[in-house]
């Protein structure tokens, strides 16, 4: 296994603490993925006029946000140099997939990609549960090791469900693209959907399998500070008797990410088969992916 340099570099970005580039890990045959043109986020809504002008300033081509239509009525819409906030907010404001492209010619493009289940949205049946302040079902939908089993039941759907295998792969597809990086996915907190589609794009360019999970848990590094202010925040306001029953949903647990792991091995056997046959990706997807990403 190749040696790994220090990982991840953060973008610096205050209103997006999980925002990091995905440059500088090493595959197998001893190449390395590039800086700057594949980078993995929380969601951008609140980002700052400083957090704008880095952005601006980054050369990024395009955005995609996985977030769901609830969630982005939630949060609000991304914030994204040079695209009208009106349109932004239009585009994300759909259960389908949308593109809205840039307005001046260098411009960044906006790819709304929703990964979400419709017979069970785990935001809408979070935020359900925290809106009725009622300890004794919040305890009875996140206790006893129902809210790990929740996220571990997410990831493996990520996996086993086509509508999500259809979403990640365009993800795949955007990053493959000629014109397509630098890019920048993202959820809400750049753990789950986020964490999945970089598991998937870092595998796909030989990245061995340890580094791909270090490179998820770093979100609980990055997050942590976020992490420990809300969960305090649910005691202090009232919304939650035991607000430690959601540190299982904030948290990155490798057994989660091991969860999808397991699923593609059990639907296809090999990743290679997963790629083909489950993402429905062919060889010049992947050679473009390698292309555009790695040096």
């Amino acid at each position: 296994m190749p040696e790994q340099p220090p990982i991840a570099r953060t973008l610096g970005l205050r209103g997006a603490v999980n925002a990091r580039d995905l440059g500088g890990y090493r595959t197998r045959d001893g190449r390395t993925v590039r800086h700057g043109v594949a980078l993995r986020a929380d969601a951008l809504n609140r980002l700052s006029e400083e957090d704008l002008a880095v952005l601006a300033g980054s050369g990024l081509r395009r955005v995609i946000d996985l977030r769901s239509r609830e969630e982005v009525r939630e949060a609000g819409p991304d914030r994204i140099p040079g695209l009208p906030v009106a349109a932004v907010d239009a585009a994300e404001d759909s259960a389908e997939t949308v593109t809205v492209e840039p307005t001046e010619p260098g411009g960044m493009t906006l790819h709304h990609v929703p990964v979400y289940a419709t017979d069970f949205d785990i935001y809408v049946a979070l935020r359900d549960a925290l809106a009725g302040r009622d300890a004794e079902r919040q305890r009875e939908v996140l206790g006893d090791g129902k809210a790990a089993g929740m996220m571990e039941g997410l990831y493996r759907w990520f996996v086993t469900a086509e509508v999500g295998r259809q979403r990640f792969a365009e993800v795949v597809r955007l990053l493959a693209m000629p014109d397509g990086p630098p890019a920048l996915f993202h959820c809400s907190a750049g753990k789950d959907r986020t964490g999945w589609a970089a598991a998937v794009m870092l595998t796909a360019l030989g990245v061995d399998r340890e580094t791909v999970f270090e490179d998820y848990l770093l979100t609980n590094e990055r997050s942590g500070k976020i992490i420990a202010a809300i969960v305090e925040s649910f005691g202090s306001q009232g919304l939650m008797k035991d607000p430690s029953l959601m540190l299982p949903i904030f948290h990155a647990e490798r057994r989660y990410l091991e969860a999808a792991f397991e699923e593609v091995e059990r639907g296809w056997g090999t990743f290679e088969k997963f790629w083909q046959d489950g993402l429905g990706l062919d060889d010049t997807v992947l050679e473009g992916l390698r292309a555009n990403l790695l040096e």
